[in-house]
């Protein structure tokens, strides 16, 4: 190998190209056939004759010129082997010698491997004659075993036969005993009650002779059934059905039992007894479900039923081919239910004049009604619903009917729940199935009947709360016999799911709901700024909003619906309302004579705004706290508008009284003498009576609202009042013209602030301004303070009825000591705002702070004429401060 590597190498290196030659893919024919065809060798893949040839070139030479360079080559090579083998003898010879001393190792070798060969023979010959004895041996144990097994299934197949025999034998005689007496509609399927026994499933009471001899009858049939069906590869069912043998099961060939011509004789009359007792079975299953829908459950016989088609290993599927059946019958009915054109062929059937119109109607009028067929149209819907509702719950009651069987019952050998073994074949609960089978045709039907019949969708859009309630009759019937609950507090899964497959009626139901509440608020808006709405619209929009909770107040989440679109309505309503708000200063202006359009336009508004608060507040006496809770946002932003409306007017109203009434303190004493003017009033209390008539007249009558033409006229009387309390008891100086003046200004605001209540308060208000309480008990106690001693200024029974404050007030106007506003260097009216925005605790205060200052300086100018002043204040003060103390 090193040799021919070494030429190889060599070669490569020669002048002449010897690749061609070397490689192990070299065919001499092929080679020579290139030559003489003048081709290139080795032929390029895809390559054309006048491509130029690559490596070694025949076809541009002559054929000799080829044969003599071969020649050349061939001399050449054996040159080099020549070199090589002289230059390379003494290794060559090294190698040879190497070879025969190896051979003779080889020869050694193989001597040792023949004697082996030898011995193996010899041990092989001594293991093969037992084995093939053994091996007979076992053939003829298996074919034993095998005979065995044969005569020990087919031994206890004639017992099995035997007893089947006897057992359809009784169930014969049984049924035709059955037949010959008559029973009972709700005995059908039970008739030995008392000659039957109690069944061993807890909650099923008694089983008569016929089921029992029936359910038997399945397991002989089923075990016979195994044995014609054995299989040596269900281990399983040998051991139910076979005892277990003493030796490991043949693995030779199965001879199944119907090849056996005494038992193959048996096979028609098993396949007879299977076929009649499955359709007995499947017909008492029938009975027993039929005897459920009619409210007369008949247990007993369903789990008897159950348990011949567990014996019968039928179990699983009949189970899931019932469940399927009760379905496909539902989906069948909700199809029929909503089919209009099966209603359109029967009024055509029933009017053969229809059916003599043009053909250019005919297509119309099989497929929609017409104004004069519409009603009759739509009682044939609502009977057909109404008899879909029925088949419904005899389906539903059925299937739990069945399902609560199947969890009661148990195989009396095994233990097994039939529930658990109905499993097997099912993705989930017997119920589960049918509520989904149900809920998904409702679904389909009622969306492909929207969108292809406009009569349909009209009558059961408009119509939904009489559909819905078809549903609740349904739930109140099942619920006896079902776990579901639909109430206002709970609703089960399955009826939501149910509920949920009407959404497309739902949907447009609520449709129109919203469009009827956003035609009321449409309507309410449909004057614009000019005539903006007021309490007869709000009362509108707040009538069809409870003519719309309470028409599906009987379903809790159609109404929850319902409310959710009034809420969209309403915070439509809020929108547009504060859009139309003003809120420049023309909407508080109180100039007179007459209301600015602004404030009549504000007003209206929170005129509107209260109405229809008020209104929808109702609701949440009339319905759930889950319904009221979806309008409470929308209630609570309607009077939050409605307050930033009516706040700034009555603010400015209060803020207007307060300016008048603080003109005062720039009115002088109308005469030196005090008897001559006697009976006239002074101009601000004039201009005070003629604000407060323009108030009633111009502002509060744009308010239609009984609550607040009965509140504010006692809140403004009552701000009246305090300010002018306050401002008559810091006027200064106050001498008896003064006195008398002030006194005759309380007489005219008293019968002024009278005639405005009494104008103003409602028929079930009263009282006067004795409503106004403490503040007009001030106003009365004033008039006797201004005439009183000043030795008594302190004393409380003298000065009942009026605040501290207003005391010290009189005693500082009486002293040389300064007001508080005086010493601040505050104007009167600034000092009244400050006091009417504090607490009386707080003006106390600066009152006292007041006189510590009078006090401190008195000292300096060493004398105090003020003394007896101070005193009483001081008393004052601590009156006061024990008052509030306790």
């Amino acid at each position: 190998m090193d040799t021919l590597h070494y030429c190889r190498t060599v070669t490569a290196s020669c002048k002449f190209n010897y690749a061609i030659f070397a490689s192990p893919d070299f065919d001499a024919n092929e080679y020579a056939n290139a030559v003489l065809a003048g081709e290139s060798y080795p032929p390029q893949p895809g390559s054309s004759r006048l491509t130029k040839p690559t490596g070694f070139e025949p076809a541009k030479e002559d054929i000799s010129v080829a044969i003599a360079k071969l020649n050349y080559g061939i001399d050449d090579v054996s040159k080099q082997i020549k070199n090589v083998v002289t230059a390379h003898h003494e290794d060559l010879l090294e190698q040879a010698a190497g070879v025969g001393e190896l051979s003779g190792s080889l020869q050694g070798v193989r001597e040792g491997l023949d004697a082996l060969d030898v011995s193996l023979e010899k041990l092989r010959q001594k293991f093969r004659y037992p084995y093939q004895t053994m091996q007979a041996n076992v053939k003829r144990l298996q074919r034993l075993q095998q005979v065995s097994d044969v005569l020990r299934r087919t031994s206890r197949f004639t017992v099995l036969a035997k007893r089947l025999q006897a057992q359809m034998a009784e169930l014969g005689d049984n049924a035709d005993g059955a037949q010959s007496q008559p029973k009972a509609p709700e005995a059908k399927a039970n008739s030995g009650v008392l000659d039957g026994r109690r069944s061993a499933t807890p909650g099923l009471d008694y089983e008569g002779e016929k089921e029992r001899s029936l359910a038997q009858a399945a397991l002989t049939i089923a075990e016979l059934g195994d044995l014609l069906d054995f299989s040596p590869d269900s281990p399983a069912a040998v051991s139910e059905v076979l005892p277990p043998a003493d030796s490991e099961p043949s693995t030779s060939r199965h001879i199944p039992l119907r090849s056996i011509d005494a038992v193959a004789v048996h096979i028609p009359s098993i396949d007879s007894a299977r076929s009649k007792v499955t359709a007995e079975m499947e017909s008492m299953i029938l009975d027993g479900l039929t005897q459920a829908a009619s409210h007369f459950p008949n247990q007993p016989l369903l789990a008897t039923s159950l348990q011949t088609a567990h014996n019968l290993r039928l179990l699983p599927d009949l189970v899931q081919n019932l469940v399927s059946d009760l379905s496909t019958a539902v989906e069948a009915r909700i199809k029929f239910a909503f089919d209009v054109a099966q209603i359109s062929k029967e009024f055509n059937a029933k009017d053969p004049a229809s059916s003599s119109t043009g053909l250019a109607y005919k297509s119309r009028i099989r497929q929609e009604p017409t104004n004069v067929t519409a009603p009759q149209w739509a009682n044939a819907l609502w009977s057909r619903l109404t008899a879909l509702i029925e088949d419904m719950t005899g389906a539903c009651v059925k299937v739990y009917t069945l399902e609560k069987v199947l969890k009661l019952k148990k195989d009396p050998i095994s233990q097994i729940v039939f529930l658990d073994e109905a499993m097997k074949v099912l993705e989930s609960k017997p119920s589960t199935t049918f509520w989904a089978a149900l809920a998904r045709s409702l679904e389909k039907q009622t969306r492909d009947g929207a969108k292809n019949s406009t009569f349909l969708q009209q009558t059961l859009s408009s119509g939904y709360p009489k559909l819905l309630r078809l549903f609740h009759d349904f739930f109140s019937k099942i619920a006896v016999h079902t776990d579901t609950v639909y109430s206002q507090d709970r609703q089960s899964p399955e009826t939501v799911l149910v509920l949920r497959a009407l959404s497309t009626f739902e949907a447009l139901y609520l449709s129109r709901t919203s469009n009827k509440v956003n035609e009321s608020v449409g309507q309410a808006f449909q004057g614009g700024a000019r005539t903006p709405p007021s309490s007869p619209e709000a009362m509108n929009v707040a009538r069809t909003i409870a003519n719309e909770l309470d028409a599906t107040k009987f379903d809790p989440l159609l109404v929850r619906s319902v409310a959710r679109c009034a809420k969209s309505s309403l915070d439509l309503l809020i929108t547009r309302t504060d859009g139309l708000v003003v809120r420049d200063r023309t909407a508080t202006l109180l100039t007179g004579p007459a209301a600015t359009p602004q404030q009549v336009q504000n007003l209206s508004l929170a005129t509107f705004l209260y109405h229809c608060a008020t209104r929808v507040r109702v609701l949440e006496e009339e319905h759930s706290s889950d319904v009221y809770a979806i309008l409470r946002s929308s209630v609570i932003e309607m009077m939050a508008i409605y307050g930033r409306i009516t706040g700034p007017i009555l603010a400015a109203i209060k803020s207007e009284s307060s300016a008048i009434i603080a003109k005062l303190h720039r009115e002088s004493a109308r005469s030196a003498d005090p008897l001559s003017d006697m009976g006239g009033s002074s101009t601000y209390v004039k201009e005070l009576t003629e604000k407060l008539a323009f108030v009633k007249s111009e502002v509060l009558a744009w308010l239609s609202i009984e609550d607040v033409t009965r509140e504010w006229p006692l809140d403004i009387v009552r701000h009246v009042l305090r300010a002018f309390v306050l401002h008559v008891s810091i006027v200064k100086p106050l001498d008896e013209t003064r006195k008398l003046q002030l006194t005759g200004d309380m007489t005219e605001l008293e019968f002024a602030l009278g005639a405005f209540v009494s104008e103003g308060k409602s028929k079930r208000g009263g009282g006067g301004l004795d409503a106004a309480g403490s503040e007009y008990r001030a106003l009365r106690a004033l008039r006797p303070l201004l005439f009183l001693e000043t030795a008594r200024l302190a004393e409380p029974d003298a000065t009942a009825g009026l605040p501290p404050l207003v005391v010290l007030h009189h005693i500082l106007v009486r002293a040389p000591i300064p007001l508080p506003h005086t010493l601040h260097g505050w104007q009167a009216a600034e000092y009244v705002r400050w006091v009417e925005e504090h607490s009386e605790e707080e003006a106390l205060t600066l009152i006292d702070g007041g006189l510590t200052h009078w006090e401190k300086t008195s000292e300096m100018e060493g004398g105090d004429p003020a003394a007896t002043y101070l005193s009483l204040a001081r008393d004052v003060l601590a009156n006061a401060g024990a008052k509030q103390s306790v």
